[in-house]
């Protein structure tokens, strides 16, 4: 067993008997998402997909989170320098191309949640074929809190319409069993036993046929592309999902507001003014 290092630690890639772990290592900031990461996941998914004796992967995070979502003080920090406005790095990887390789991935991906999955961890495990969390986790998806507007579509293709506009349209931070309830996990475990519950799924994967797991997968997946989920996944590309994002931007005089108080008060601040209206709740 060895542990391969992708974007400077950031992302960490173990190889244990026929499957992979991979596993975002920031846990200091619960494993927010920023460019580093995913390139790193981009590189670790892609060398377990060129690996034929990986049957299965893991994908989970280190520490009490899977993640907190978009890096945030990433966000603030390029908004303030005018970085955004710059010319992107060939280099860059799109959040959309992260999820398209887990969604075209052959072998199944497994995510395992510790703790929070929220915003952008939300949405990435949702992509994954398989969610197994422990007790203590929460997920929602939150960016609307923000002023970001609904995120990336996958959440509609897991749950009915009224149920997914209750989750995208009020940035409410889901219990765990809620969660499973709506779809968005298959498998509620104690905490402890987190790793070794998705170890077993991950062999039960690995000992079946690989063939027929790779033609299972492709032909579950087409049937949701017949039903328009790539469009969704990859928004970018799609020019009327182009024209609600400028209408996003317009619109985004708020979202930027809150994060200009990461810059100038802090993230205590930040968190305080983003949930004025959810105090009496409990996450």
């Amino acid at each position: 067993m060895s542990i391969v290092e992708y974007q400077e630690g950031n992302i960490l890639y173990e190889k244990i008997d026929r499957f992979a772990r991979i596993t975002i290592n920031r846990p200091e900031s619960l494993n927010a998402i920023n460019q580093t990461v995913l390139r790193g996941l981009y590189e670790a998914f892609g060398e377990a997909e060129n690996d034929d004796d990986v049957r299965s992967v893991i994908f989970t995070g280190a520490g009490r989170a899977f993640s907190a979502g978009g890096d945030l003080n990433e966000i603030a920090e390029r908004r303030k320098s005018g970085e955004e406005e710059a010319a992107p790095d060939p280099n860059d990887v799109e959040a959309s191309e992260v999820y398209l390789r887990i969604w075209d991935l052959s072998k199944p991906v497994i995510a395992a949640i510790p703790g929070h999955a929220v915003g952008q961890g939300c949405e990435i495990a949702a992509i994954c074929d398989f969610t197994i969390a422990s007790e203590k986790a929460k997920i929602g998806e939150i960016q609307i809190r923000h002023g970001f507007g609904t995120p990336v579509l996958i959440t509609p293709y897991l749950m009915t319409p009224k149920q997914a506009k209750e989750v995208l349209l009020t940035g409410d931070i889901l219990d765990v069993h809620e969660a499973q309830r709506l779809g968005l996990v298959n498998k509620v475990v104690p905490h402890e036993k987190l790793q070794e519950e998705a170890e077993a799924l991950a062999r039960k994967i690995a000992d079946l046929p690989r063939d027929a797991v790779k033609q299972g997968k492709a032909r579950i997946n087409r049937s949701y592309e017949i039903r328009g989920i790539l469009a969704s996944i990859n928004h970018t590309s799609d020019p009327s999902f182009a024209d609600l994002a400028e209408e996003g931007i317009r619109d985004e005089d708020e979202g930027a507001a809150r994060l200009n108080v990461i810059q100038e008060r802090g993230w205590e601040a930040f968190i305080r003014e983003r949930d004025r209206m959810y105090r009496d709740k409990t996450e």
